[in-house]
């Protein structure tokens, strides 16, 4: 014989037309209650009075399509215990009235406490993650010995410190045995299988760069995603010398460029940061050289049509660059008006490109129409004491609207999509702006008047 399994609701309320309590009954998983209590009294009585709403749009609902939706109130029972149930209202046959059925949800709102104890917990844990990150991030940057993180499976640099840069010109991106001598990658092998195996390596003499530099080596093994990574201490094992210069990174020790209020960047073929003197940091805001060494120099200049990919192209083409203008736009969200000049010179077979970045924010007119806007700016402020203060701010406004719009034009080089971009409006905006300033109708007249 089949034994068909029978669940009880765990709240069981016989109601009359008006939702009067006339028979009360529990099941075994709520605590014994005196429910007979509730006889005769209006079941909106037995809950809060927010969920009285609640129970009242229930007993109106099944008595007009017979069945309630399904709501969660606070039940109280007589004890004074509270417990949160969900609750559907049917309507009986003839006039038998109402019952009310409900579900205790107190194990689900048991387990959304503990859910969320448990991800307040979590987020606990990960700002106590990024704090020892913080703490570990400043302790690699600030380090005087020279630290690099290098790939397992690739050998190739993951991230270098400011140490690490200064001393020995290695940046993220490069292959680390490459920088070590022939005669001493053997060894390198054997003391990085030892940290795979072991964990950490005892230290070995390795010569390194072109001047083949002594210097004491340290690894051990680091667990890392996308796969695990070694941390490279390096030392020199010889009486401090004069630095020398870094391959492919020329004028490192130059303290001229390093103080030059301009900006100097060294980019290679394809717009990697390989130096950075710290105006150029200023106008990136990065805080350190070693942050954007490795870095596409596109990361801040990105203004379509005065972007790398133009500066590049015409490096390629003429050799060199003047007075490019474009944007750069800051790790904060600053932008700035720059103009770029540099160079690419060949050695050794490897191209490298200079750049000087100078800030032109502040020179946002030519002399003579920015003379010509003092001028009309001087007249307007004549009409003090003849023409209402509301009419002047908007003669102002529309002034220095029609200047700016002016000069967005000439960046373009008169292409309004791109001068659109520059003032943060769209097309049909500057159309209308154009047509109200009548700027294209003066172009055109001048060129006419030039034919």
């Amino acid at each position: 014989m089949t034994r068909v399994a029978v669940i009880q609701p765990d709240i069981t309320l016989s109601l009359d037309w008006e939702g009067v309590i006339r028979d009360a009954s529990l099941s075994d998983a709520i605590p014994a209650e005196r429910v007979q209590e509730w006889l005769g009294r209006p079941w909106m009585e037995t809950v809060g009075e927010i969920a009285g709403l609640q129970v009242r749009r229930m007993v109106e609902d099944a008595r007009a399509s017979g069945v309630s939706a399904y709501l969660q109130v606070t039940q109280r029972f007589p004890s004074g215990l509270e417990l949160p149930i969900e609750y559907t209202t049917v309507r009986l046959g003839g006039q038998a009235g109402l019952i009310a059925v409900g579900k205790n949800l107190q194990a689900v709102a048991e387990l959304q406490s503990r859910l969320v104890a448990a991800q307040q917990a979590r987020e606990q844990d990960y700002w106590k993650l990024r704090e020892i990150e913080t703490r570990s991030r400043l302790l690699f940057d600030a380090s005087s010995e020279a630290v690099l993180v290098i790939a397992a499976s690739t050998l190739r640099i993951v991230e270098a410190n400011p140490a690490a840069i200064r001393e020995l010109g290695m940046a993220p991106g490069w292959n680390f045995a490459d920088e070590v001598a022939q005669r001493d990658r053997a060894a390198l092998r054997d003391v990085l299988m030892r940290a795979r195996e072991q964990g950490r390596a005892p230290g070995i003499m390795v010569h390194l760069g072109a001047e083949a530099t002594p210097w004491l080596l340290r690894a051990s093994l680091m667990a890392r995603t996308p796969g695990p990574v070694f941390l490279i201490q390096l030392s020199p094992a010889a009486p401090a010398v004069p630095a020398t210069q870094p391959r492919a990174m020329p004028l490192r020790n130059d303290a001229l460029l390093e103080d030059m209020p301009d900006g100097f960047v060294a980019i290679d073929a394809e717009g990697t940061v390989r130096r950075a003197n710290r105006a150029f940091l200023d106008l990136a805001q990065a805080g350190t050289e070693a942050s954007i060494i490795g870095e596409k120099l596109d990361r801040w200049l990105a203004q379509p049509g005065m972007d790398l990919g133009v500066l590049l192209a015409t490096m390629a083409q003429h050799g060199e660059v003047r007075l490019f203008p474009t944007q750069l736009t800051g790790n904060l969200g600053s932008e700035i008006e720059v103009e770029i000049s540099g160079c690419a010179v060949t050695r050794d077979g490897v191209r490298m490109i200079g750049l000087m970045i100078r800030d032109i924010g502040r020179r946002v007119l030519p002399s003579g129409e920015a003379a010509a806007l003092r001028t009309a700016l001087g007249m307007l402020a004549n009409d003090v004491g003849r023409v209402p203060l509301p009419t002047m701010v908007r003669n102002t406004a529309a002034l220095v609207e029609r200047a700016c719009i002016e000069q967005a034009l000439r960046l373009a080089n008169g292409n309004r999509t791109a001068a659109a971009d520059a003032l943060g409006l769209s097309r049909q905006s500057l159309y209308a702006k154009l047509e109200r300033y009548e700027i294209g109708e003066d172009r055109e007249a001048n060129e006419d008047r030039a034919r």
